[in-house]
């Protein structure tokens, strides 16, 4: 099943394994580009087709957790008569981009999958919100890809707004790089080119109008993303309806998406361990294990923070995310229990009609 067409499209021995253990032998593999609905536009070596879901892969996949997402490599089978291709099933993912789903049920909303790094955009002119950047880092970090800061937009501001906001970058002890860039004087734009690589994906999260379908439409070299005029404020309007998968002339592939300011973390241990590795490196020396860094004697956290160590928007942005994070995760596991009972109960009442 391996082919070096395929390894373009970020195919390596790690899904390949995955491949033998989950899709049939006599089948197919390619990975998803977009979704629209129940229908996926999928890329193999032979280029790009449209695909639905088996009736049998329909019923069993029930979650947005087992649906395919942009990014996912999936199994597929489809002859050369066949208008659509069949996808059976799902690879496991290397690496996923996912939030909290808005509504009252605590779910998981996938937003990517299987991507190399996350280049998290925001407007230094109205957009720039350290609190935001910092929820993204949680997400990013949490779901194993790398984090990228970029700032766009830089010709709509002075230098000195410039060196305040990645002032506070810095002092939010942010450990992603960030790159300055406008896609009007074309400053950054060229580093940014430098540092997408061949077979890597590469997905951009920011709010609307920030300049992320400009910024891909730059790099492809064409129009392949609709944009809306600027406002005379600077601001972007959004246009972004669906998350694509675009291969660049380069062989880099990126992700663009909707915008949106607010998510909501969902178990997001390892990301806020990661984003927030300063204070996760003092807790250690509070007296108590199971320190908040709120109020407790003894803490190392909070003697840092009186004395200038860790900044207090940094601070209070971890207790935040913390208890926000712990919240979801005690919702969400209360919520999957109540779904494994009417699973169990479901059951019970078929063997019962059975028997009958």
């Amino acid at each position: 099943m391996k082919n070096s067409s395929l390894e373009t499209l970020g195919w390596d021995s790690w899904f390949e394994e995955e491949a033998r253990l989950r899709c049939d032998p006599a089948g197919a593999v390619a990975r998803v580009a977009a979704v629209d609905r129940d229908q996926l536009l999928l890329l193999n070596e032979s280029g790009a087709f449209r695909a639905k879901y088996s009736g049998k892969y329909k019923y069993e996949a029930v979650t947005s957790l087992e649906r395919p997402c942009v990014g996912d490599w999936v199994c597929v089978e489809k002859s050369p008569a066949d208008q659509f291709g069949l996808v059976q099933g799902v690879l496991s993912r290397k690496t996923s981009l996912r939030r909290r789903a808005a509504g009252e049920w605590v779910e998981y909303q996938m937003i990517a999958a299987n991507v190399d790094c996350v280049l998290i955009v925001q407007s230094c002119h109205y957009d720039f919100n350290l609190k935001r950047l910092e929820r993204y880092l949680v997400m990013v970090s949490d779901g194993g890809a790398t984090p990228y800061v970029l700032l766009t937009k830089i010709d709509l501001v002075g230098p000195d707004v410039l060196a305040s906001q990645l002032a506070q970058i810095r002092r939010a002890a942010v450990a992603a790089p960030v790159l300055a860039l406008s896609n009007v004087t074309k400053e950054g734009v060229e580093e940014l080119r430098s540092i997408l690589a061949p077979g890597k994906t590469y997905c951009l999260v920011g709010s609307s109008g920030v300049g992320k379908s400009t910024l891909i439409n730059g790099l492809v070299g064409r129009e392949v993303l609709e944009t809306s005029v600027v406002s005379a404020s600077g601001e972007g309007r959004h246009t972004t309806v669906r998350r694509e998968l675009i291969v660049l002339e380069n062989g880099a592939m990126v992700i663009d998406n909707p915008g949106t300011r607010e998510f909501g973390v969902l178990g997001a241990e390892e990301g806020m361990d990661e984003s927030y590795a300063d204070i996760v490196a003092l807790s250690s020396q509070c007296r108590f294990r199971d320190c908040t860094h709120t109020n407790e004697p003894g803490c190392a956290v909070l003697k840092a923070l009186a004395t200038g160590i860790i900044d207090a928007e940094h601070h209070v942005n971890f207790v935040k995310l913390r208890r926000e994070s712990d919240y979801s995760q005690m919702s969400y596991a209360e919520k999957r229990q109540k779904d494994k009972n009417f699973g169990k109960y479901v059951k019970s009442v078929k063997k019962d009609l059975e028997r009958d």
